[in-house]
């Protein structure tokens, strides 16, 4: 089985009850933390403490996917007992700022730094991952993780592109970027997805279960829903601090995969 935990889903910066995004991922154990972004770490210590993160995988290096890096790495190599170095995967030089935070050194005994490429496959722990770029403001790379022949694909920030389809076809639960309701913004719309063209993709590729994230601030999960199912016929969700999804078997009934 794989276990997702919804730490935080917010666009842009994080609201009162809504960290950004952030996404605990397990199985077999192994605790993978994906986009650690602003506000991410205060609530993954509800699930688990920094020491028993096994690896992060960062998407790219807008702040909002991966600030909460260095609270993280900061509770690590400050603790009595410092754990070994965390394995940290990423594109190149996505996190050259949030690791340039500290005095040069303070960091380097708490990670191991992995940069991958665009399209590249990989392991970490039990999870495969296979990488696609999706466009964004900077280079992001969606990733797809499967476990035990279960599969969650997770768009990162991304705009419309075909690559969106291959990285999600058949996949159990597609993570999706859905930034508007409906109408992406003309100076945004190479870079940005609405919960429209999320529901779009999500029927195109023939995802079991559709999970929206990266809502602007502001904007109602109804409504994002609503626009969504115009085209996705499946169970479609926001994700919300604490909801959490177990990625099921083909048996699993609709109302399995998700639930506060």
């Amino acid at each position: 089985m794989m276990y997702l935990t919804v730490l935080g889903g917010c666009g842009a910066w994080p609201v009162k009850d809504q960290p950004c995004s952030g996404y605990l991922v397990e199985s077999e154990g192994f605790r993978l933390f994906v986009d650690p972004g602003y506000a991410t770490f205060p609530a993954l210590q509800e699930y688990a403490t920094a020491e028993q993160v096994d690896a992060v995988l960062v998407t790219h290096g807008h702040p909002d996917h991966c600030a909460d890096l260095n609270p993280l790495l900061r509770a690590r190599v400050l603790s009595e007992e410092p754990p070994a170095p965390l394995p940290v995967y990423t594109l190149p030089s996505a996190l050259d700022a949030v690791l340039s935070l500290d005095r040069p050194g303070m960091l380097g005994d708490s990670f191991e730094l992995r940069e991958f490429r665009g399209g590249d496959s990989f392991e970490i722990g039990p999870f495969r991952i296979d990488t696609r770029l999706l466009p964004h403001f900077v280079p992001n790379a969606g990733v797809r993780l499967t476990a035990g022949g279960l599969s969650l694909a997770y768009t990162g920030d991304t705009g419309p592109s075909p690559e969106v389809t291959a990285l999600a076809r058949d996949a159990d639960v597609l993570l999706s970027e859905a930034t508007y309701v409906d109408q992406v913004p003309r100076a945004d719309e190479e870079f940005l997805l609405s919960a429209r063209l999320a529901g779009e993709y999500a029927e195109a590729a023939g995802a079991a279960r559709l999970l929206l994230t990266h809502l602007w601030p502001g904007t109602g999960q109804a409504a994002s829903v609503s626009a969504a199912a115009r085209a996705f016929t499946g169970p479609i969700d926001v994700a919300r601090p604490g909801l959490m999804a177990h990625v099921p078997t083909a048996a699993s009934p609709p109302s399995a995969g998700l639930h506060p």
